[in-house]
C-alpha cells in the first residue's frame, strides 16, 4: 500500500550575519537606529549632567526620568493602536521630528546660561511623548525586513547597533559637554535628523497585515496589548521581570552624582563612565551575533539578570573609578543578553497584527524599569545616599529573581526560540 506520509516542509534557511546584512532594508534600519541611538544617548548623557551641574541634587535625575517615563505610560493605549492601523515608516518620522525638535530645544536653553532646572524637565517630557509614538514603531521593523530565518540575527545586529552607540554617544557627549553643553545638544540634533533619511528610505520585505475596515478602534482593541501580554505567561513573566529587577536597579541614571562625588572624577571621566554600559553591552553583543543563545533560553534570562544585580551592588560599594567602570561592564553585558533574549521572544510569541499593541505596553514596561526606575533611584539617593541606594537596588533585583524562578515555570523552563513561533 502508498505510503500516505505528508511530504517534508522545506526548511527555513539559515542567514549568517553577513548574508543577512546584504538586504538593503536591513542595512538601512540598522544605519537609521545607529544614528538616532547615539544622537539620544549622547543627549541623555549631557542633560543628567547639566541638571546635576545647575542644583546639585539627585533628585533632579530621578524627575527628569519620570519626565520621560510619563507620556508612554499615559498615552499607551493610543500609540499602540496608532502603530498597528497605520504606516509604521510615517509614525517613526513624525517621530523623529519630535525629537529633533527637543534637541534644538535643549540647544537654545543651554545658549541661555540656564540656572533653573525645571525647563529641562518640560523638554523631557515633550521628548517623552515623542518617543512614546517612536518605540511601537521602530520596535516592530526588525521582523519586517528581517528575510525569512534571519530574524535573529537581525534582532543580535539591531541590539549591536543600539549598544555601539551607547559607547559613541555618552563618550562623545564627555567630550562636547567639556567645550560647552550646547555643542553637545547640537551633535544629537544632527545626528537625530540624519537618521530621518535611512528610516524614509526603508523598503518592508513584508508588511502588516493591514487593519479590518470595519473594526473602529475601541477600549477593547485598545488594550488588546496588554490583555495579549497578561493571558500569555511567557511573554508576562520576561516583561515583568526586566521591570520589577531593572527598576530597583537604575544606578546608572545616578552616575553624575556617582561621578562627582563618589569617585571625584570631571566631565571626560564621565562621559567614559556613561559610555561603559555601552562598551560591555557592544562587546556581549558581538559576541551573541556570531553565536545567538540558543537553548536553555528561559533559564539563562533569569540566570543574566542575577548577574545585573550583583554587578549593580558592586557599583554601589566602590569608590574606585576602574572597579567602577568594570561593573558597569558587566552590568551591561548581562542586560544584554536580557535584551537579546526578550528582543527575540516577543515577535515570536505575538502575532504580527497585535505587535504595536504589545511593542507600546511593553515600552511602558522597558520605560518604567528605566526612566521610572531613575525616579525611584534620584528620590531614594536624596534621602539615604547614593551608595546605600545602587546598594539596596541590587540586592533588590536579585530578589526579583529568585521569586520569578519559583513563580515562572512556564519562562525558566522555554529551551529553545523555534519553540515559541506560530
Amino acid at each position: 500500500m502508498q505510503s500516505t506520509d505528508p511530504a517534508p516542509l522545506p526548511e527555513t534557511p539559515a542567514f549568517t550575519t553577513r548574508e543577512v546584512l546584504h538586504f538593503g532594508s536591513v542595512r538601512n534600519l540598522l544605519i537609521a537606529n545607529g544614528m538616532l541611538f547615539c544622537g539620544v544617548a549622547l543627549q541623555a548623557a549631557a542633560l543628567g549632567k547639566q541638571a546635576y551641574d545647575i542644583t546639585g541634587r539627585s533628585a533632579d535625575l530621578g524627575w527628569i526620568g519620570l519626565c520621560e517615563f510619563l507620556p508612554a505610560a499615559l498615552l499607551v493605549l493610543v500609540t499602540g493602536t496608532v502603530a498597528d492601523r497605520f504606516d509604521r515608516k510615517k509614525i517613526a518620522l513624525v517621530a523623529i521630528a519630535g525629537e529633533v525638535a527637543t534637541s534644538i530645544a535643549l540647544l537654545i536653553y543651554a545658549l541661555s546660561d540656564p540656572t533653573e532646572v525645571w525647563p529641562l524637565f518640560v523638554i523631557a517630557f515633550m521628548y517623552g511623548i515623542a518617543r512614546a509614538f517612536l518605540s511601537p514603531a521602530t520596535r516592530t521593523m526588525p521582523p519586517m525586513v528581517a528575510p525569512e530565518g534571519g530574524l535573529p540575527k537581525v534582532i543580535a545586529l539591531y541590539s549591536a547597533t543600539w549598544t555601539g552607540a551607547t559607547i559613541v554617544g555618552p563618550a562623545l557627549s564627555g567630550f562636547l559637554y567639556a567645550i560647552d553643553p550646547w555643542v553637545a545638544y547640537a551633535a544629537s540634533s544632527v545626528l537625530i535628523f540624519g537618521s530621518m533619511y535611512f528610516i524614509g528610505v526603508l523598503r518592508f520585505e513584508r508588511q502588516p497585515d493591514p487593519p479590518n475596515p470595519d473594526e473602529k478602534p475601541t477600549f477593547r482593541s485598545a488594550i488588546e496589548g496588554l490583555l495579549f501580554i497578561r493571558r500569555t505567561p511567557i511573554l508576562f513573566a520576561a516583561i515583568s521581570l526586566d521591570l520589577f529587577a531593572v527598576l530597583f536597579g537604575g544606578a546608572v541614571a545616578l552616575l553624575p552624582a556617582i561621578a562627582t562625588d563618589r569617585l571625584g572624577v570631571g566631565d571626560v571621566a564621565y562621559g567614559w563612565l556613561r559610555a561603559a554600559p555601552g562598551i560591555g553591552a557592544a562587546l556581549m553583543a558581538l559576541w551573541l551575533a556570531a553565536r545567538p543563545v540558543e537553548r536553555h533560553v528561559g533559564r539563562l534570562l533569569m540566570v543574566v539578570v542575577a548577574v545585573f544585580g550583583a554587578a549593580t551592588v558592586v557599583l554601589g560599594i566602590t569608590s574606585t573609578y576602574w572597579v567602577a567602570f568594570a561593573a558597569l561592564l558587566v552590568l551591561a553585558a548581562a542586560d544584554m543578553v536580557s535584551v537579546f533574549i526578550r528582543s527575540s521572544l516577543v515577535p515570536l510569541v505575538t502575532p504580527d497584527e497585535k505587535r504595536g499593541r504589545v511593542m507600546a505596553v511593553e515600552n511602558v514596561f522597558i520605560g518604567a524599569s528605566n526612566e521610572l526606575g531613575a525616579f525611584e533611584s534620584g528620590l531614594v539617593g536624596q534621602a539615604i545616599g547614593v551608595p546605600a541606594t545602587v546598594i539596596g537596588g541590587g540586592i533588590a533585583t536579585i530578589a526579583i529573581v529568585g521569586v520569578w524562578w519559583v513563580s515562572f515555570p512556564q519562562l525558566r523552563n522555554v529551551d529553545s526560540f523555534d519553540e515559541l513561533g506560530h
